[in-house]
């Protein structure tokens, strides 16, 4: 139970000083674990203190504040509305599926956290609130990639995580299994946490303490001041709960196992000036240790017995402060961070959320997910924000009410005009498509073919991490076919690509075309397009599908490259499957804009990591 215990402890030192430490990341599903951690922290607080529940997609005028519409109409002068994060001054902001939380949502929230105050400068507002409170960011995801954001993250003293911790042990303690302990071990009332927040504001904190905090944060690889500011914040909150002037060693002890742990990125190393006799005791004392385990066998059942707690770890009266909480806090790694750190050597909690993305971010005004509003036309096709658009126009109502006194038709109506329009503003993320065009003319097309079936194979095994789709285009002959539309099925990609045959001529300038064709159609549903062309770039046959005459089929296959450059956000790969580099190759990708990649015996591996490479530079340079 020492998971549960520290989570409680949590809560409790949240409780006494909540603007201070800022609040809690509590990561579990919703159940019973996270209800019972919640109906506690929330018992603890002193009556009236503003709770609020916020949902993470909430519009900016709610959170922050702005225009009160229904007053502005009803009375013809705007009228302010206070925003829900400055309702919760001085309170607690509760904030279900954090790790959905955008990152606009999240930007604004660690501003007003960082200054305790919401300032309002829209709808002809200048407004300024207090909005001191802690958030508790509910994080209820599943996988690695599924955090809370980073940045609030780090700015809230708690990392709670509670995904593994088993429901049963709750029931036991709440059926009386092991009650009696608990609530000796961890009782904190309401009147606790009142008097200690009238006494934390006169407790000192000693520069031994604040030089232990910060030393076991930079062994434990935790960057910046905020971690260590709000260690020494929690160790004066325990203190004051505690009913103690000083903050003591243990509330250090116990502010390390709180706030350094959960963020610790490498496990502590030994020191560098270690002295080296010190391994020869150890190799002493195995007699002496087999003769005491022979005399004392009934200590030996410590398979049944629970690993000690952090707090029962032991250490030496004489050593630093510094060591001391070290080691405390390391002890109170939770332990699949533990394993991470142990296995990788050094893991960093602030993982990238971008992992598995699916392509550059679009915005636009006709479909996605919806992210606000602007000034817009609405012939254009984009859909009218009605209440935006009723917001814009309720500061002007009173002027334009007298203007128009000469027409009785106007009189008692709203007056809306052109500039006061606003559409929605929509946000979606492309998804990437990689879109391959064989040349499956001459001897060598079995190979070629063999090469673009097995990394169409790996990409779409990738698919579930990528999330990107493929498509196949095959030219030989006279003409270029599509032999697999763009999916993400790998049935359907085996199927379709199976028992095409080869040779003929080389219609190279028709299969450029047919990319072109495809790549303006998905540029068009705003995917990220990056074509990759396998050919020895030899074309033979023009795009009048008429062979023999090379000049002008090279002639139509520049054309046609060229035309393919001007598709705006493009990435296009020449892979050159010519025995050696050929010129002509390297021309026609520099015409069309493309990398060039002389690869005559090119694996399916190989084309398939160049492929990744070009896909992710399309991502970065549309960025």
């Amino acid at each position: 139970m020492a998971v549960w215990r520290l989570a409680l402890t949590a809560a409790a030192v949240l409780a006494v000083d909540p603007t201070r430490l800022n609040g809690v990341v509590l990561r579990s599903r919703a159940g019973p674990v996270r209800d019972t951690w919640l109906r506690e922290f929330l018992a603890m607080l002193p009556p009236g203190a503003a709770v609020k529940r916020v949902p993470s997609n909430i519009a900016d005028g709610r959170l922050l504040g702005g225009l009160d519409l229904a007053s502005t109409l009803a009375t013809g002068r705007p009228v302010a509305e206070r925003g829900v994060l400055a309702d919760c001054d001085g309170g607690v902001a509760i904030f279900p599926m954090a790790e959905r939380m955008s990152s606009y949502t999240a930007a604004k929230l660690a501003c007003v956290i960082d200054s305790g105050v919401v300032i309002v400068e829209r709808d002809g507002f200048q407004l300024r609130h207090e909005a001191a409170f802690a958030a508790v960011l509910l994080d209820e995801g599943i996988d690695d990639d599924e955090l809370a954001s980073v940045a609030l993250a780090d700015r809230l003293a708690f990392q709670i995580d509670l995904s593994d911790f088993p429901v049963r042990l709750l029931r036991e303690e709440h059926e009386g299994g092991n009650a009696g302990e608990m609530a000796e071990a961890f009782a904190v009332s309401v009147d606790d946490v009142i008097a200690a927040r009238a006494s934390i504001r006169g407790i000192t904190v000693s520069d031994n303490a604040i030089e232990a905090l910060t030393a076991t944060a930079y062994a434990l690889g935790v960057d910046g001041m905020r971690a260590p500011n709000l260690a020494i914040n929690t160790a004066r909150a325990i203190a004051a709960l505690n009913g103690r002037a000083v903050v003591s060693d243990d509330d250090v002890q116990l502010a390390g196992r709180l706030v350094l742990a959960p963020r610790a990125t490498r496990l502590p190393q030994p020191p560098e000036d270690a002295a080296p006799s010190e391994p020869e005791p150890e190799q002493e004392q195995p007699q002496e240790q087999e003769h005491e385990q022979e005399q004392a066998p009934p200590e030996d059942n410590s398979q049944d017995q629970e690993p000690p707690e952090p707090d029962q770890v032991e250490t030496n009266i004489d050593q630093p402060l510094e060591d001391v909480v070290l080691a405390a806090t390391a002890a109170a790694i939770p332990e699949k961070l533990l394993l991470k750190l142990m296995m990788q050597g050094s893991a960093s909690r602030g993982a990238s959320k971008s992992s598995g993305s699916s392509g550059q971010v679009h915005n636009g005004t006709k479909r996605g997910r919806a992210v606000g509003s602007v000034r817009g036309d609405i012939r254009s096709g984009a859909r009218m924000n009605v209440l935006a658009t009723l917001r814009a126009a309720a500061p002007w109502q009173r002027l334009r009410a007298q203007s128009a006194v000469a027409d009785p038709a106007r009189v008692g109506r709203l007056h809306i005009r052109k500039e006061d329009f606003r559409v929605n503003r929509y946000q979606e993320r492309a998804e990437t498509t990689t879109l391959f065009v064989v040349d499956a003319s001459g001897s060598s097309a079995l190979n070629r073919l063999a090469e673009a079936k097995g990394a169409v194979e790996l990409l779409l095994a990738d698919c579930y991490i990528r999330r990107d789709r493929v498509s196949v285009i095959a030219f030989r002959g006279r003409t270029a076919e599509v032999l697999l539309p763009a999916t993400r099925s790998l049935v359907r990609a085996k199927r379709s690509l199976a028992g095409l045959p080869g040779g003929g001529g080389t219609p190279l300038a028709n299969g450029i075309d047919a990319a072109r064709e495809m790549a303006e159609a998905l540029r068009r549903r705003g995917d990220t397009v990056v074509v990759v062309m396998l050919t020895d770039g030899k074309a033979n046959v023009a795009r009048n599908g008429v062979g023999g005459n090379r000049p002008l089929a090279e002639a139509d296959a520049l054309s046609a490259a060229k035309s393919l450059r001007q598709i705006n956000g493009l990435r296009a790969l020449f892979v050159d499957t010519s025995p050696t580099a050929n010129p002509r190759a390297e021309t026609l990708a520099n015409a069309m804009g493309a990398t060039y990649l002389p690869l005559p015996h090119a694996g399916a591996r190989t084309l398939m990591h160049a492929v990744q490479v070009a896909a992710s530079t399309s991502k970065a340079t549309a960025r």
